[in-house]
């Protein structure tokens, strides 16, 4: 992204714009955010082409019939206005690469994961067709790669990579290679042009070279239409399915469901986007465009009016014209798409965030606490859970309890819940727990409202979640993975004798493995793809052993802290701390950037991920067994004494003090960072700090 320059609006409609994504001879691609934080693509005619009518309906017409298909595989249309007669539309930001990018960084996807492209991308052609629409540019820069799985994105916005579809006659030109050859031929284009296209995308992603080559635009397209693909460099199997996708005929190449019958593979496909290289890269782009956002509640976000948008269409006349009414379209395309997502149990809305709260200094230039919420917490079943707007953890009443992490009040309870089996946060939207029959439920988390179940859970503690599934413990001691798309049982799978019933009730998962702890500090890893145990190793310890995953190795603390790499357990190294005053260990690690954060019970220490090396330690007043955490510019970890007991914190850069939170003598001390906020339990209140 690049800054604003002379001449580029500050704001479009309710976007401010924080910088540039890309251009092209029609127009601009900004990056903006709306007052409820929201991450947009806003596209933009140039000035002197605003007023030319043609362009102005051809920008309605995108909107129009994006907003009409309804589908998860391409980046939804937020906003379609004009602004001082400059028409633009804003899409869904989507930061993954597109699938050049990631072939380009990756190299050709594997057979498996072409299976799964091939699958997810023939869904989404057959909801465009079934809206009555045809693609006609699809290629590898107009797919984005999330950690949802493959978006389209039609009509050219989101990513300035995908350039802008608009010539200057308003056609959608034929990307050479990739248009089917009744489109280089000017022939009537129908869904089967689609087909085409999406086989020439499978050539790129199996091959990793485009499937017709030549140079000059003119060759390859005569390629197109006279030539045959190259195939070469593909499994025999991709290349009999992918084959008849690129026929010149359009009524022998297959229908997208028969395309996605014939690549998918029922429970083995491997989702290249959420496991793996690619799906780092994935995550990583996806978590730099969450520091983006600025988010408030749902229920303080400003809502976008009739008024507003009437007064929006109605600066622009040619646009107006051209939609026909374009604002009853727009707001009832918007309400259809709300009414339809609110009765599907499976849709999650997005997460929110919450801004940073005002740092107000009392006596000796300490920030005061943000609120307190006395005796509210049974601390002896949980800790804290912080997930964006609220704070979960189990009441003195029963059951879990969600408060506002601004003001402390309670925002939703849930008694029946069982808090022994515990709660997990899944990807910061639903939040999942089990009640007295082993049934799992989920809920929004912002909200409390219910959301899907699985009454065949058996559910004794809830361990883990990621993208795809929940992983629990039965009741018979079983390990069981739910899924968290149709809330079906996946598979069961018996842990190894030695561990059974053995296990701690928490994991972490990376790169497609569970890793567990058993009760005598050993380690296990177990596949989430079908259960099968991967490797262990035994250890005895008493030390409380918190394991931390990142880029393909897991981090253990204890005596020594080991990085092992999580695909066989190799042993990378091992860091003792340089100052054994006494019995001291390495406490729970933190890992951010290239960094691993822990205390050993004397000093807060930064060493190196790629080879344990120290970079920098601080005499700091922190329990060896505390947590480190990262919220803000910050780092957080608490001391645990005698007669009383503390929290500091810490710059993330080099370990300087800042401050230190002083509190009473406590059975339970715990933290936890969310929200842009650092929330305290003692006893059984909740204490929430700033951050800085």
């Amino acid at each position: 992204m690049n800054p604003l320059g002379t001449g580029d609006p500050l704001r479009l409609g309710p976007y401010r714009l924080l910088g540039v994504l890309g251009e092209g001879g029609m127009g601009k691609v900004y990056v903006g955010r709306d007052d409820a934080g929201t991450l947009a693509a806003v596209k933009v005619l140039r000035p002197e082409l605003a007023h030319d009518t043609h362009l102005a309906h051809r920008f309605v017409r995108e909107a129009q019939a994006a907003h009409a298909v309804q589908s998860p595989g391409i980046a939804a249309v937020l906003g379609a206005q004009t602004e001082g007669g400059r028409p633009w539309i804003a899409t869904e930001f989507l930061a993954g690469p597109t699938l050049d990018q990631a072939v380009a960084s990756h190299g050709p996807l594997d057979e498996s994961a072409v299976r799964a492209l091939a699958a997810s991308l023939a869904r989404t052609l057959a909801d465009i067709h079934a809206a009555g629409f045809i693609h006609r540019d699809l290629k590898p820069p107009n797919i984005v790669m999330t950690s949802s799985g493959p978006r389209v994105i039609d009509f050219g916005i989101a990513r300035p990579e995908h350039g802008l579809t608009l010539t200057t006659t308003g056609q959608v030109p034929v990307t050479p290679g990739y248009g089917a050859p009744e489109q280089v031929l000017g022939q009537r284009v129908s869904p089967p042009a689609d087909v085409f296209s999406l086989g020439a995308v499978l050539v790129y992603a199996a091959g990793g070279r485009p499937a017709y080559g030549g140079g000059h635009v003119a060759t390859v397209q005569y390629e197109v239409v006279h030539g045959e693909p190259h195939l070469d460099g593909i499994s025999p199997q991709l290349s009999t399915l992918i084959a008849p996708c690129l026929a010149k005929d359009p009524a022998a190449r297959p229908t997208p469901g028969q395309i996605t019958t014939a690549f998918e593979e029922p429970g083995k496909a491997r989702r290249v986007w959420r496991h793996g290289p690619l799906a780092e890269t994935i995550k990583g782009r996806e978590a730099d465009a969450r520091q983006l956002t600025t988010q408030v509640s749902p229920q303080d976000a400003p809502s976008l009016t009739r008024r507003r948008l009437i007064t929006g269409f109605a600066a622009g006349g040619a646009v107006l014209a051209a939609g026909g009414g374009g604002t009853a379209w727009w707001l009832g395309a918007r309400r259809k798409k709300e009414a339809q997502q609110s009765k599907d149990p499976f849709y999650a809305p997005p997460p929110v965030r919450t801004p940073k709260a005002t740092l107000d200094t009392g006596a000796g230039g300490k920030p005061t606490s943000l609120w307190n919420a006395a005796d509210v917490m049974d601390a002896a079943h949980g800790g804290l859970l912080a997930v964006r707007d609220v704070i979960v953890f189990a009441s003195v009443s029963g059951g879990y309890s969600a408060h506002d992490v601004r003001n402390g009040k309670r925002r939703w309870t849930v008694p029946e819940a069982q808090v022994k089996a515990g709660c997990l946060s899944l990807s910061d939207q639903l939040v999942a727990m089990a009640d007295g029959q082993g049934t799992l439920h989920t809920f929004v988390a912002s909200t409390g409202r219910p959301k899907w179940t699985c009454r065949s859970a058996e559910a004794k503690a809830l361990v883990a979640a990621d993208d795809e599934a929940v992983y629990v413990l039965t009741d018979d001691d079983q390990l069981r993975s739910i899924s968290r798309f149709d809330a079906k049982i996946r598979w069961t799978s018996k842990f190894p004798a030695e561990y059974r019933g053995k296990v701690q009730y928490r994991a972490v998962i990376g790169d497609g493995l569970l890793v567990f702890v058993g009760d005598d500090g050993g380690i296990l890893t177990m596949a989430t793809g079908d259960g099968h145990p991967v490797w262990s190793f035994p250890q005895t310890t008493d030390l409380d052993i918190a394991p931390a995953v990142h880029k393909g190795v897991v981090y253990l603390n204890g005596e020594p802290l080991t990085a092992r790499r999580l695909r066989d357990g190799k042993k990378l190294w091992e860091s003792q701390p340089p100052y054994r005053l006494g019995a001291r260990a390495w406490g729970p690690p933190l890992v951010y950037g290239d960094s691993i954060y822990a205390n050993d019970g004397d000093h807060t220490r930064r060493i190196l991920m790629k080879d344990g090396s120290e970079v920098w330690s601080t005499l700091g007043e922190a329990s060896y067994f505390s947590p480190v955490l990262r919220q803000g510019s910050g780092l957080w970890a608490y001391l645990y004494r005698e007669d009383s007991a503390l929290v500091s914190t810490m710059n993330i850069e080099d370990g300087k003090a800042r401050w230190a939170y002083d509190l009473p003598k406590t059975d339970y001390l715990d933290v936890a960072a969310g929200g842009n906020r650092v929330f305290v339990l003692h006893g059984s209140s909740i204490t929430a700090l700033s951050v800085f």
